[in-house]
């Protein structure tokens, strides 16, 4: 399966890095139905075609995703989009 492996820096504390994380997450669940939950500092979630974890560390953020075969096909413009989301919130 294709994977999708960003890593971006942050500046923020723990917390304030997790909050961000839980607010593009609510946007994911709204727009792709998406559904996920907390383990430790790692948000891990899923969806019909694809799942992966949002870890939160001290000066990064690292999002794995998975895609199942269907969306393999969109790999570049997902990729895309979820380096635009970073860039918005970390950046």
């Amino acid at each position: 399966m294709p994977n999708i492996d960003i890593r971006r820096p942050h500046h923020l504390s723990v917390p304030e890095a997790r909050a961000v994380v839980d607010r593009v997450a609510a946007g994911m669940q709204a727009r792709f139905g998406m559904t996920g939950q907390w383990q430790d500092n790692a948000f891990r979630f899923s969806r019909s075609g694809a799942k992966g974890t949002i870890t939160v560390g001290e000066d990064d953020v690292h999002v794995l995703v998975e895609l199942g075969f269907l969306l393999s096909a969109m790999k570049g413009m997902i990729d895309q989009e979820i380096r635009q989301k970073l860039d918005e919130h970390f950046g």
